[in-house]
């Protein structure tokens, strides 16, 4: 008979502790959450100050393998001031000229062969035409400064004197 007072039911004291255990486990759940955001954006921290780090010194192999020669010519015109050798200062020069080439090789920098071949804009500067009857039309007779590729791209285009046909007289 209902006479106005709630009746206890037994299972409300059991939805009491899953409530609570509940609660807890989403507690433990946010807690996660926030240690694994806070590992995510150490994460990104570390990789953005890594790649700045990279970026900062990405020359110091070049810079460091280019040293010695820069030694080397140093002590070639030290050489040739106190001798006034300059054959000694020749080889010396000579010498270093090597030594870059050796350095843009072993940084995969490579010559680009143009003297003989048919002009192409895309791996040759054109500084002048000269007419010329040895050569067919557009083909590089001079090559007045290496080019340079790395890997695939040109690093500096071979600046080069172009054949073209002689006037007709």
């Amino acid at each position: 008979s209902k006479s106005g007072t709630v009746e206890s039911h037994p299972e409300a004291s059991g939805d009491h502790a899953s409530v609570n255990a509940l609660k807890e486990q989403v507690a433990e759940l946010q807690d996660k959450m926030l240690r694994m955001q806070a590992e995510m954006e150490n994460s990104r921290r570390r990789m953005q100050r890594e790649m700045e780090d990279a970026r900062r010194f990405e020359s110091f192999r070049l810079v460091r393998d280019l040293l010695p020669g820069l030694d080397g010519l140093q002590r070639a015109v030290d050489s040739a001031e106190q001798t006034g050798d300059t054959q000694a200062l020749l080889n010396g020069i000579q010498m270093v000229a090597h030594q870059f080439r050796d350095i843009l090789k072993t940084h995969s920098a490579e010559p680009i062969d143009a003297l003989g071949k048919p002009f192409d804009p895309n791996l040759h500067e054109a500084l002048t035409q000269v007419p010329s009857a040895d050569h067919d039309p557009m083909t590089v007779m001079q090559v007045v400064e290496m080019g340079y590729r790395l890997h695939d791209r040109v690093v500096r285009p071979a600046r080069v004197i172009v054949s073209c046909a002689p006037a007709e007289s």
